[in-house]
């Protein structure tokens, strides 16, 4: 299920809105928001404009869209398409109620009111199953719409940490090129292993017929 969701500005992080959390969350999520800052200042105008990173249980997904950084910190086994269309919702009505005055608020929280849709819109996502018995066509709607979840960069928070990874669509895409180099020399390499086979294969049987009669004549 969702369990927090933050908004902020992507060029220097500023809070704009958040979901109101109790208190056995606030604890339970700490280390996770403190992740999702990290998250904040490694994203970039490069950046995937969708990505879900994986940490321990919970899994940050994150969706960018007209220099505003849509988080939502999610059970793992929560579906990734759900949760990105939770954060589309958002965007659009975000973008709709507040989009010409993302550039020029300065104070954090400006648009806390955003919370009422928030909170509105995570109900609707919060048990997929319940969701499924009361037959909502807009849960169904939203999964046959949606993208190849395939096409979602995911990472892992150590990645993050202690290697240092980037978040940008370049990094995304020098990975994704090194994986299928690395592919294809495997299946060259095995067609040229196979092509000799067939080259000396017969070769290699008359010698075994040689050595056999040999063998049985001087026996």
């Amino acid at each position: 299920m969702v369990r927090s969701t933050i908004i902020v500005r992507a060029t220097d992080a500023l809070p704009m809105a958040a979901s109101v959390d109790d208190e056995q969350t606030e604890q339970a999520l700490q280390e996770h928001k403190q992740q999702s800052k990290l998250i904040f200042r490694r994203i970039t105008p490069n950046s995937e404009p969708r990505c879900s990173i994986e940490s321990g249980q919970y899994t940050l997904h994150y969706l960018l869209a007209d220099n505003v950084v849509y988080l939502t910190i999610a059970d793992k086994s929560y579906p990734r398409k759900l949760a990105f269309s939770y954060l589309e919702e958002l965007s659009k009505e975000f973008s709709v109620s507040y989009g010409p005055k993302v550039e020029s608020v300065r104070k954090p929280y400006a648009f806390v009111g955003f919370d009422t849709f928030m909170s509105k819109t995570a109900r609707l996502y919060q048990d997929t199953r319940a969701a499924d018995t009361a037959g909502s066509s807009n849960l169904d709607q939203l999964n046959n719409e949606l993208q190849d979840v395939t096409r979602i960069m995911t990472k892992n928070m150590e990645e993050l940490l202690w290697r240092g990874d980037s978040l940008d669509r370049m990094s995304h895409l020098s990975t994704s090129l090194r994986s299928e180099s690395e592919r294809y020399r495997k299946a060259a390499r095995n067609i040229n292993i196979q092509a000799l086979i067939r080259q000396y294969a017969p070769f290699g049987a008359v010698a075994l017929i040689l050595i056999i009669v040999l063998w049985w004549r001087f026996s």
